[in-house]
């Protein structure tokens, strides 16, 4: 249905969804239920009682238009999951519309909304935007760390050296403790590469595309014992003003699609949300439905909200490798004996296995045992919607945008990273990040966030963290 939308809006060059584009498009759609069966053998015989244009209803589709029965069935609705800060006796309810609310988007001064072409980038494009990112974190880190230079790559050093790069995989295959290479920058190493012996770390965390700051012996040239991880550095807040409206309390709802259950196609789930919209009556409603650009940094009445669509979790959890002597299981972290194997799936689908190289009890260079925060930590410290390289295989990026768009302007306030990954709140580095899981999963009813907000005054000594309360409740 939304892809039916978009060719419908990009036809007919409406450029924004309103009653009457969607009473046009739904007009538009009565008048083409009618479909020509292809004259096939299989086709014949299935649909020979049928004549050849037949009107297609919701009943001919699989799943069917039946109520979704464990969906109705459910008992736990309404259920707090989980909870964070002083959420204790909050009513949850906002100011129905009568608030005021300014909201402006982040980052780049104008909206993605202008025609360019896409799917054929120049390799050397690519790259000048990948040195761009090394060079500019790598100028924070040596400011921040009183770092005097950094060492060349492949020159040998029978002193400890300190090194700038991108951490990269010797292979095809994922990345492991014993494939790591750091690509050097361009003007201190010239793009150069040379492998990692990360046995002398007690603690690290690393994936592919992070940008570092190691420092090591490198007595042949040919390889680098890494003997320090310099921590990364986290944009400052947003500074408040009184252009960013006014500072009374307001109430967010949040919620990740898919709106329908798997073995239906009715929309009861969004029915129930639109219900608990018109009974809460939230100052601001977070869906990926009306359109901004994906990701996109919102302020809304001076609080900074950082949105992205994309399972970040999922993708960056799949190649981080991580050194902590403990490892993770969904939201739980227990402890493992160096060496030890432990077999990980998602979906019932086995993915792989983790294998356990730190001590017992020792925890990540970040002070996170966790590999949901590990990885949040990334995305604040690395300053990107998506600081994973390469990226997934079904992530198309445009590299040429996605350095103008796809980049933190500021450390966000609240930070929505909907995964399929179980849901949480987390305080990481003074952001409150939420995954508010999916409205759905699969064939039962899923969960959506709520939060209590509200920004400091300006010139407010110290800052505060605007997140009152969060909860993340079942449909």
């Amino acid at each position: 249905m939304a892809s039916e939308l978009i060719a419908f809006c990009t036809s007919t060059r409406k450029d924004c969804l309103s009653l009457e584009t969607l009473n046009s498009f739904e007009h538009e759609g009565s008048q083409k239920r009618t479909v020509t069966t292809p004259e096939t053998p299989l086709t014949k015989r299935s649909v020979s009682a049928r004549s050849p244009h037949q009107l297609l209803s919701p009943s001919s589709f699989s799943p069917s238009a039946t109520p979704p029965q464990k969906y109705s069935s459910r008992s736990n609705r309404g259920e707090v999951v989980t909870s964070f800060g002083s959420a204790q006796g909050v009513s949850w309810s906002g100011r129905g519309g009568t608030s005021h609310l300014s909201l402006k988007v982040l980052g780049h001064p104008e909206p993605l909304t202008g025609s360019y072409k896409c799917m054929f980038q120049k390799l050397p494009d690519i790259r000048e935007v990948l040195t761009c990112k090394i060079e500019e974190l790598g100028s924070e880190l040596k400011e921040h760390y009183k770092i005097e230079a950094f060492a060349p790559i492949l020159v040998p050093a029978q002193e400890p050296v300190t090194l700038l790069g991108q951490i990269g995989c010797d292979s095809n295959g994922k990345l492991n403790h014993k494939s790591v290479i750091l690509e050097g920058d361009l003007e201190h190493s010239s793009g150069a590469q040379i492998p990692v012996d990360l046995s002398e770390l007690k603690e690290y965390s690393l994936f592919p595309g992070q940008v570092v700051v190691m420092e090591g012996i490198n007595t042949t040239g040919r390889k680098l014992v890494a003997t320090r991880l310099y921590e990364g550095v986290p944009l400052p807040f947003h500074q408040p003003d009184e252009e960013d409206g006014d500072s009374e309390q307001f109430m967010v709802l949040v919620a990740c699609g898919p709106y329908t259950t798997s073995d239906s196609i009715t929309f009861d789930p969004l029915l129930d949300l639109i219900t608990i919209i018109n009974r809460d009556r939230p100052d601001v409603c977070i869906l990926r439905v009306q359109l901004v650009s994906e990701p996109c940094t919102l302020s809304i009445n001076g609080v900074i909200f950082g949105l992205t669509s994309t399972d970040l979790l999922f993708h960056m959890g799949a190649e981080e490798i991580s050194r902590t002597g403990c490892y993770s299981a969904g939201d739980q972290t227990l402890p493992g004996p160096r060496g030890s194997v432990v077999q990980f799936s998602h979906h019932g689908k086995e993915h792989g296995a983790i294998r356990v190289l730190g001590e017992m009890g020792v925890c990540s260079s970040s002070g996170t045992s966790d590999r949901f925060s590990r990885i949040l930590k990334h995305i604040l410290t690395q300053r990107s919607y998506y600081p994973l390289y390469p990226p997934q295989e079904d992530v198309a990026i445009d590299y040429e945008n996605f350095r103008l768009y796809a980049q933190l302007p500021v450390t966000p306030d609240v930070f929505i990273a909907p995964s399929e990954l179980r849901y949480f709140v987390k305080d990481i580095l003074g952001c409150v990040c939420v995954n508010p899981g999916r409205l759905t999963k699969g064939q039962v009813g899923g969960t959506f966030g709520r939060l209590y907000l509200r920004r400091q005054t300006a010139g407010g000594e110290g800052r505060r963290s605007p997140c009152a309360a969060a909860q993340v409740v079942r449909i």
